[in-house]
This record gives structure tokens, C-alpha cells and sequence, in this order.
């Protein structure tokens, strides 16, 4: 399973009809994530460039991008971001890997 780091900005209008009318994104969020096969382990509502930043896991990215399409589909974000992460272990093995490899690589001289 992947992580990924998912944040959105809201468009006027969705802040305008969430504060009309609010409604539980959590919620709405976690159905999507698991109708695709993934899990949300956090939503948060933030302040600064994004208003909302997810963590979630999941199968692959073809999930994560299912999931960030269907989301600007609803045409109520005005911008987002997704960020593949990995666990320490994973960067520890993929250290490993190019520590092995770094003598294949020849950089360019200028």
C-alpha cells in the first residue's frame, strides 16, 4: 500500500455553501477513498495555501488519481496537490539500492 499526501483549496463558491449549509467533508471524503479500495487516516481543515490536507492510503496511484479526478470533477476545488510518500523504511531500502548503484552513474561535466 501507498501514502499519499492529498490538499485541496476550495473555490468561493464551495467555502459559500459549506458555511450556507455545512456538511461533513470527512465523511464524504472517506466514502470515495473506500469505494476505491483505500483508507483515510486523516482529514484536516488547515489554514495557509490549502484548506483541506488528507493522508491516505492506498492500493497504487491509479486509486490516488481515480480519487483526485473525481474530486475536481465536482468542479468545488480551485486547486490541489498530491504527494506520493514513503515510509522511512522504504527510503532506508532505496538508499540501500543507490549506494549500490551510484558507481553506474556518470554525471555530466560542465
Amino acid at each position: 500500500m501507498s501514502f499519499y499526501l492529498y490538499q485541496i483549496s476550495y473555490s468561493r463558491e464551495a467555502v459559500r455553501s459549506m458555511v450556507a449549509t455545512p456538511s461533513d467533508r470527512e465523511a464524504a471524503a472517506r466514502k470515495l477513498i473506500e469505494a476505491l479500495g483505500g483508507k483515510l487516516h486523516h482529514l484536516f481543515f488547515a489554514f495557509g495555501e490549502y484548506d483541506v490536507i488528507c493522508l491516505i492510503e492506498g492500493p497504487d496511484d491509479k486509486m490516488m488519481m481515480a480519487g483526485a479526478a473525481a474530486v475536481a470533477s465536482a468542479g468545488t476545488v480551485s486547486k490541489s496537490s498530491t504527494v506520493k510518500l514513503m515510509t522511512s523504511a522504504d527510503a532506508m531500502a532505496a538508499m540501500e539500492m543507490a549506494g549500490k548503484a551510484t558507481g553506474a552513474y556518470k554525471a555530466p561535466h560542465a
